[in-house]
């Protein structure tokens, strides 16, 4: 096989899987990289019931289809944002939301994320995509003066959280590829620099590239692929 294409099924989550996986054959996929919202990808019914992930394996084979990733985009957002609100709500599972008080979210937020790591060494991937949150995101428009301290503690902050489920990542076997993304910590070349550096560049820390974002910044994406290529574990 040429290098594989592959359907994020996130923009299809109101979709049963069952009805989407013949329809990417019939698109001409190769395989899928599987949301972890709608009923695509339930991270703790994967945990807790083999039967569940058997089922999904099923489905993909009886469709010539593999998985090469899974992605929890929509939890990942609520383990660093600054600011936890009904937008939150609105896209992290209720479990995860719990009564709303923002620490308790990013707590039940990041945990459901070192969930997501072990779901998908028990589906047999290796790549988990996502986005990570912002504490810093919220202040890009950069008035009121924003003081150069208040970025780096940002940055801090974002590696304090995510250290701990990177360590998970580490013992299942799985990495993590951040879509480069505005309102995330990395945003765009520099950003991506700066949040590699202040995760100490481990090794199940990187990218999933997406030019379309990059793109319409006016950012130089074959120079970014050309920059990032080791740290780019997965390509949209």
């Amino acid at each position: 096989m040429a290098r594989p294409v592959t359907l994020f099924t996130g923009q299809w989550a109101d979709m049963p899987f069952e009805e989407l996986a013949p329809k990417a054959k019939e698109m001409g996929f190769d395989g899928l990289e599987i949301a972890c919202w709608g009923d695509h990808f339930d991270v703790q019914q994967a945990l807790s019931d083999d039967g569940y992930v058997q089922n999904r394996r099923d489905i993909l084979e009886k469709n010539g289809l593999e998985v090469f990733a899974i992605g929890n985009h929509l939890v990942g957002q609520a383990v660093a944002d600054a600011v936890i609100d009904q937008r939150h709500q609105g896209i992290v599972p209720e479990h995860v939301w719990g009564d709303g008080d923002a620490e308790g979210v990013r707590q039940r937020a990041a945990q459901e994320i070192m969930d997501t790591a072990r779901a998908a060494a028990k589906l047999g991937v290796k790549v988990v995509t996502g986005f990570t949150g912002s504490p810093i995101w919220h202040v890009l428009a950069m008035f009121p003066p924003v003081p150069p301290q208040m970025i780096e503690d940002g940055y801090q902050e974002f590696a304090e959280r995510w250290n701990p489920i990177i360590d998970v990542f580490d013992e299942v076997g799985v990495k993590f590829a951040l879509e480069v993304h505005p309102s995330e910590i990395a945003y765009d070349w520099w950003s991506t620099k700066r949040t590699l550096e202040a995760i100490g560049n481990r090794e199940g820390f990187g990218i999933n590239f997406d030019p379309s974002h990059l793109y319409w910044q006016f950012i130089d994406t074959p120079a970014f692929v050309h920059e990032y290529a080791d740290r780019i574990f997965y390509r949209q």
